[in-house]
C-alpha cells in the first residue's frame, strides 16, 4: 500500500518540473522574438542589385561599420532651396550695407554742411538786405501790407539771436572751464560726457520747437486770431535756448579736449568704447523702416557734430602750441581713431539691424530720396520753410548753437591785427561763400536726380505732408464716427509711396464691440510717410 505522503511529494515535484520546463520554453520564445525584431529593424535593401529585405545579423554591427557610415553619409541642400537662398541673400544684404549706408551718410553730411555754411555766409547777407529794406521803406513808401517778407523776418530774428548769444558767450571763460574739467576723475568725466549726450538730444528736440514757435509768432497773419504770449517772450526763450545749448556743446568739446590731452589716453578709450555700447542697445530691438530712418538721420547729425567738435579741439590745441604744424601730426592718430570707430560702429549697427528685421539695403535709397525731396521742395515757389530749418527738423541738427560756439572759439584763438589780417579774413569769407554756392549747386542737381529716380516729381506741387496727414486723419475719424451700414475705411495718401511695410496687423480692422449688432469697425492711425518723419516723431512707440 503506497504511502500517501510520498505520493503527494512526487506529484508536487512533477508539477514543479513541468513549470520549470514551461518557463524555459517561454524564455526561449521571447529571445527568438527579440532577435527577429532587431534583425527586422536592421534590414535594408541592397541598391547594387542585392536581394531586397535581406536581414543582417547582430554580428554584422561593429564600430568600423558605424564610423564608415558617418564618413560616407550625405545630404542634399536643394531639398530646402528656399531657406538657403534666403540666407545667401541676407549675406549679400550685409555686404551691401556699408556701401549704401556711406552713400546716405555722405549725402547727409553735405546737407548738414550746406545748412551749417548758410549761417556763416548767406545769413549775414540776407540780414543786411532785410535791414536795408526796412530802412529804405519810409523813403520809398509802403508797397504792401508787410514791412518785411516772412522769410526776411525769420532771417532778422536769427541774426539778432546770434548777436545777442555771441555777446553773452564772450563772458564765458573757456580756459577756466578746461581746467575745471581736467581736475575731475576719469570715471566722473565719462559719466558727465554721457549725460551731455542725453542733454544734447533733449535740447535739440525742444529747441527747434522753440525756434519754430518764434518764427510763426512773428510772421502769423494779422487777420488770424493770435493765441500766443507775444513775440518778445518767444524771442527771449529762443535766445536762452541757443545760449544754453552752445554752453552744453562747449562742455562736450572741452571734455573731448581733456581726453585728447590726457597722458594715458584712458578717457579717450572709454569714450570710444561708449560707441560700441550703442550696438548692444540697438541691434537686438525690433526696428521698422521709419525707425531706421530716424536712426540714420541721428547718425548723420552725430557724425557731423563730432567732426565740428574735433575741429574745435584741434583749433584749441594748435593755439596752445603757437600753431606749430608738427603738433597737428601728434593729434592726427587720435582724430583718425575716433572717426574710424564712429564709422565702424555705424556700419555694424545698421548691418545687423537690417539683418534681424529683414530690411532690404535698397531702403537707404528711399532715405536719400526723402532728404533730397526736402532740398528740392525748399526751392519751389510754394515752399513753406527754409532748407536749414527743414534739416533741423528732419535730422535734429540745429546749426545756430554749433555755429555760435565755432565763432567763439575761432575769434578767441585767432588774433586779427592789421590790414593784412583783415584781407585774409575777407578772402576766407569769400572762399566760404564759394564753397557754399558750389556745394548747393551740386546738392541741388544730385537731389533732382534722386527725386526723379524715386518718381516724386508730382509730390512737389502737393501741399505739405503734415497737411495731407491731418486731412486723412480727420476723414478717418469722421468715417469712424458716422453710423452707416457699410462704413468705408479711408486710405492715407502715405500708402502710395515710401510707406512702412510694418506688421501685418497695421492694416487689419479691429472689431470695436463684438456684442453689438452690426460690427462697428475701427482702424488704426494711417501709417506715416517718410516725408512726415522728422527726428523726434514717435514711430512704433519709440524714438531711436
Amino acid at each position: 500500500m503506497a504511502d500517501p505522503l510520498s505520493s503527494g511529494l512526487g506529484e508536487e515535484q512533477e508539477k514543479e518540473k513541468e513549470d520549470r520546463e514551461r518557463d524555459k520554453k517561454a524564455a526561449k520564445t521571447e529571445n527568438i522574438n527579440e532577435k527577429d525584431g532587431v534583425t527586422e529593424t536592421l534590414a535594408f535593401n541592397d541598391k547594387n542589385g542585392g536581394s531586397k529585405g535581406k536581414k543582417r545579423n547582430l554580428s554584422d554591427l561593429s564600430l568600423v561599420r558605424f564610423i564608415t557610415t558617418e564618413l560616407t553619409r550625405g545630404y542634399f541642400l536643394e531639398h530646402n532651396e528656399a531657406k538657403y537662398t534666403e540666407r545667401r541673400e541676407r549675406v549679400y544684404t550685409c555686404l551691401r550695407i556699408p556701401k549704401e549706408l556711406e552713400k546716405l551718410m555722405t549725402f547727409g553730411f553735405f546737407l548738414c554742411l550746406d545748412a551749417f555754411l548758410y549761417v556763416f555766409t548767406l545769413l549775414p547777407l540776407r540780414v543786411i538786405l532785410a535791414l536795408l529794406r526796412l530802412i529804405t521803406l519810409p523813403c520809398c513808401g509802403l508797397s504792401g501790407s508787410r514791412l518785411l517778407q516772412p522769410a526776411q523776418v525769420c532771417d532778422v530774428l536769427k541774426g539778432f539771436i546770434m548777436v545777442l548769444c555771441y555777446s553773452m558767450m564772450s563772458y564765458v571763460d573757456y580756459s577756466m572751464m578746461y581746467h575745471l574739467i581736467r581736475g575731475q576723475s576719469v570715471i566722473k568725466l565719462y559719466i558727465i560726457y554721457n549725460m551731455l549726450e542725453v542733454a544734447d538730444r533733449l535740447f535739440s528736440s525742444f529747441g527747434q520747437d522753440i525756434l519754430d514757435a518764434l518764427y510763426w509768432t512773428a510772421t502769423e497773419p494779422k487777420e488770424k486770431k493770435r493765441a500766443h504770449i507775444g513775440v518778445i517772450p518767444h524771442f527771449l526763450m529762443a535766445v536762452l535756448y541757443v545760449f544754453l545749448h552752445a554752453i552744453l556743446i562747449m562742455v562736450q568739446a572741452t571734455t573731448l579736449n581733456v581726453a585728447f590731452n590726457s597722458h594715458n589716453k584712458s578717457l579717450l578709450t572709454i569714450m570710444m568704447s561708449n560707441n560700441f555700447v550703442e550696438i548692444k542697445g540697438s541691434v537686438f530691438k525690433k526696428f521698422e523702416k521709419n525707425n531706421l530712418f530716424q536712426m540714420s538721420n541721428s547718425d548723420i547729425k552725430e557724425r557731423f557734430t563730432n567732426y565740428i567738435l574735433l575741429l574745435i579741439v584741434c583749433l584749441r590745441n594748435m593755439e596752445q602750441f603757437s600753431w606749430n604744424p608738427d603738433h597737428l601730426w601728434v593729434l592726427f592718430p587720435d582724430v583718425v581713431m575716433v572717426i574710424a570707430s564712429e564709422v565702424a560702429v555705424d556700419v555694424v549697427k545698421h548691418a545687423f539691424i537690417t539683418k534681424f528685421n529683414d530690411i532690404s539695403a535698397d531702403v537707404y535709397g528711399e532715405y536719400r530720396a526723402s532728404l533730397a525731396f526736402d532740398l528740392v521742395s525748399s526751392r519751389q515757389k510754394n515752399a513753406y520753410t527754409d532748407y536749414s530749418d527743414s534739416v533741423s527738423r528732419r535730422m535734429g541738427f540745429i546749426p545756430l548753437p554749433l555755429a555760435l560756439l565755432l565763432i567763439r572759439v575761432v575769434t578767441s584763438s585767432v588774433k586779427i591785427q592789421g590790414s593784412l589780417s583783415f584781407m585774409c579774413v575777407l578772402l576766407f569769407y569769400l572762399g566760404m561763400i564759394t564753397l557754399k554756392v558750389l556745394n548747393s549747386i551740386v546738392l541741388l542737381g544730385t537731389s533732382c536726380v534722386f527725386v526723379k529716380e524715386a518718381n516724386m516729381e508730382e509730390k512737389l506741387s502737393d501741399p505739405p505732408p503734415s497737411v495731407v496727414s491731418s486731412r486723412a486723419n480727420s476723414r478717418a475719424h469722421h468715417s469712424i464716427g458716422s453710423k452707416t451700414s457699410d462704413p468705408i475705411l479711408p486710405k492715407s495718401d502715405s500708402d502710395t509711396f515710401l510707406t512702412t511695410p510694418d506688421e501685418e496687423d497695421d492694416d487689419k480692422i479691429i472689431n470695436a464691440d463684438t456684442g453689438l449688432e452690426g460690427d462697428r469697425l475701427e482702424h488704426r492711425t494711417p501709417k506715416k510717410d517718410l516725408l512726415e518723419i522728422d527726428r523726434f516723431t514717435i514711430c512704433g512707440n519709440r524714438i531711436d
